[in-house]
């Protein structure tokens, strides 16, 4: 999944990135509000994170402008004021939720997996795929009851699958969801990892649950899938 942080304060910036990285996600950062607003409406976020207090634009009128323009992605807001009136105008203007600094990183990547479960309309962390069960809250993949490590990359990669399952997606696409800005792979690591994952989820299984349509990209089978 793909996170746009957006904290003017670097050191913390610095923490919750790699705090999120270490989660599996990817994150591109931004450090006041007319930052944010162009890479908001650039790229396509699974969550944005936004600090309220920001140069420039602040958080709360960021969030305005983009709800007007019908940017839908999920924004959890942080703010260091414990008063009652900022979370209640940023739910009001279309927070999905907020967290009050200071915070532990382990609460801030819980709310990250919630939100992420809202966008794709599932509440169980559990997701499953004939024998396959992916758990979201503890990264552990099975199948047919058989742990499988997977690497950080590998896990994001199944789990973007995994949400979209049934669904062709592009290399581009996934792509898009799995490296940030400052990564410099093109999207034809992709088939690697397709390679890496086949190895671990299909190999000595049946039937194989990751498919290719040429010309196309890849899926997780659906139930429909013959």
């Amino acid at each position: 999944m793909r996170v746009l942080l957006v904290e003017d304060h670097k050191p913390l910036a610095r923490a919750v990135r790699q705090g999120i990285e270490e989660e599996g996600y990817a994150v591109d950062t931004a450090v006041d509000g007319e930052e944010a607003d162009f890479k908001a409406r650039s790229a396509e976020y699974d969550v944005i994170v936004l600090d309220i207090m920001l140069p420039k634009i602040d958080g709360l009128t960021l969030l305005q402008k983009w709800r007007k323009a019908g940017v839908k992605t999920h924004v959890l807001m942080l703010t260091a004021k414990a008063g009652l009136e900022d979370k209640v105008k940023g739910l009001n203007l279309g927070a999905d939720d907020y967290l009050s600094k200071p915070f532990q990183i382990e609460e801030l990547l819980a709310r990250l997996r919630a939100l992420v479960r809202r966008k794709h309309q599932t509440k169980d962390p559990i997701l499953r795929v004939g024998d396959l069960e992916i758990d979201t809250s503890t990264h552990q993949v099975k199948r047919a009851g058989q742990s499988i490590h997977l690497t950080p990359r590998e896990y994001a990669l199944l789990e973007f699958l995994a949400y979209n399952r049934g669904k062709v997606v592009s290399r581009t696409k996934i792509w898009e969801h799995l490296y940030d800005e400052y990564d410099d792979n093109t999207s034809n690591v992709v088939d690697v990892y397709i390679r890496y994952l086949r190895n671990k989820i299909d190999k000595d299984f049946d039937p194989p649950l990751i498919l290719t349509r040429w010309g196309e990209g890849y899926l997780l089978r659906g139930d429909d899938e013959p």
